[in-house]
């Protein structure tokens, strides 16, 4: 008995002397912050487009639908083929089609409807000459709100003409 309350006391002194020094410190490393990389000195095609051609971006209109439809209206055609006219005179220029709508509905079902709308306007212009890959589109559903007055929803039922 005294023998293991000898050893007792040893391993409690050995673990009480090891607490007072210590382990190894873990040594952190303080690395340097990685810099942002660098911006690129020439800008691309879309952002040289769209600083050196804001006669364009003027010249693209809206479109506007009729409410829960896609389809295109007589007079906004008139509209989409001066927004076409205005790309093929401007061959570098890259737009995108927004497509919007009012909030009466899910804002599932408005995204979609968003996209139909944006889609069909890409598809009538591609109609009148105008190379798809100039051309996207994207739909912001019920996002973009022009308006919260009811009487005032067809100003969302719309798509932009955004050049990039």
């Amino acid at each position: 008995m005294k023998n293991t309350l000898k050893i007792s006391g040893i391993i409690f002194s050995l673990i009480l002397l090891a607490s007072f020094i210590g382990c190894p410190k873990k040594v952190v490393k303080h690395e340097e912050p990685i810099p942002p990389p660098e911006q690129p000195t020439t800008p691309t095609i879309q952002e040289t487009t769209a600083q050196t051609n804001p006669a364009v971006q003027a010249k693209l209109n809206s479109i506007y639908f009729d409410f829960d439809k896609s389809d295109i209206r007589i007079g906004d055609a008139d509209i989409l083929k001066s927004n076409a006219q205005a790309l093929k005179d401007n061959p570098s220029v890259y737009i995108t089609i927004e497509g919007n709508c009012d909030p009466v509905g899910t804002a599932e079902y408005n995204m979609a409807l968003g996209w139909r709308r944006a889609n069909a306007a890409q598809a009538y212009i591609i109609k009148l000459g105008v190379d798809k890959a100039r051309l996207n589109t994207i739909s912001y559903g019920e996002e973009r709100l022009m308006s919260q007055k009811e009487d005032e929803y067809w100003q969302d039922r719309r798509c932009d003409f955004i050049v990039k």
